[in-house]
């Protein structure tokens, strides 16, 4: 029989181990990016976006004046603009919108606030070329889905103008990890474990309590949020992260989207070229920000 797309990335994932070298980590996520070329036609412009590196990528029917704004995932530690170059091009063409992927400062060398600090910065940097707060989307995968939840959750404690909507991939939200799911997922999740998450924890936290609400989002006041799309994989450790960010949301009376993908594993969406599950999710995340940023 032959395997399943999800399958052979699973094989893709069992060749390639991780190590437990921090340098090599980072390597490692990297290198799964560069796997995957950006479509030839995707514009890609790095800029300095107040203070912090990222990079600008566009499409040829991209509206200029609409921003997907990107933190990527890798638990705070590793992960890059060139991790999710591919991905991140690619929902910003299903979104007809321009994007821009933030290269925010990693953990252990800057522990929080330095990521937060370093989304503020982005999404003012937006604001101050002109970009409407409504025509953006604040997205983020993973540890980038927290770190976009406790960003929109600053700028409204901030009385900042929000963005138009949220948009959370296998968002990490609890890093005290208090989800049922990280023990009933453990033997289907190839990426994402209780210990390994333990460690990435104690590196971003820098000492500071795990629960507090802009480390760990899911304990935060939610009210007046923006609406949320949070999309999800069935066969992840972090499925209850979603689970109770969706229902502490829907008791905020915050507009709130919740996909759960049958079988699919942490951050499917990378995959995407190989995985019909993946093209087909960021399709939908791409009518939702076009939904919600049109004013």
């Amino acid at each position: 029989m032959a395997r399943s797309e999800i399958d052979v990335v699973r094989a893709l994932l069992a060749d390639s181990p991780r190590s437990s070298d921090l340098a090599q980590r980072r390597e490692r996520l990297d290198g799964f990016g560069t796997r995957y070329p950006v479509a030839a036609d995707v514009e890609v412009v790095p800029v300095d976006a107040g203070g912090v590196a990222a990079e600008w990528t566009a499409s040829p029917t991209a509206d200029p004046s609409r921003i997907v704004l990107f933190l990527h995932g890798g638990g705070y530690v590793s992960g890059s603009i060139a991790s999710h170059r591919h991905m991140v091009a690619e929902a910003g063409r299903a979104a007809g919108a321009r994007t821009l992927a933030l290269g925010y400062r990693l953990a252990p060398e800057h522990p929080f606030p330095a990521a937060l600090d370093d989304a503020l910065a982005g999404y003012r940097f937006l604001l101050d070329s002109g970009i409407g707060p409504g025509r953006i989307a604040l997205s983020g995968e993973s540890a980038g889905g927290g770190l976009a939840l406790a960003t929109a959750i600053s700028l409204r404690d901030a009385g900042l103008p929000l963005p138009g909507c949220l948009w959370l991939t296998s968002p990490w939200v609890d890093l005290d990890m208090s989800g049922g799911s990280m023990d009933s997922k453990a033997a289907v999740d190839p990426l994402i474990h209780r210990d390994y998450l333990i460690e990435l924890a104690t590196a971003y936290r820098g000492g500071r309590n795990a629960s507090a609400p802009l480390i760990s989002p899911l304990h935060a006041d939610l009210a007046s949020l923006p609406p949320m799309l949070i999309q999800v994989g069935s066969a992840e450790t972090l499925l209850d992260d979603a689970l109770r960010l969706a229902s502490r949301a829907a008791s905020a009376d915050l507009a709130v989207t919740l996909q759960v993908w049958p079988c699919m594993i942490h951050a499917w969406h990378l995959f995407y070229q190989q995985l019909a599950e993946g093209r087909q999710a960021l399709a939908s995340a791409g009518a939702f920000i076009r939904a919600r940023t049109e004013t």
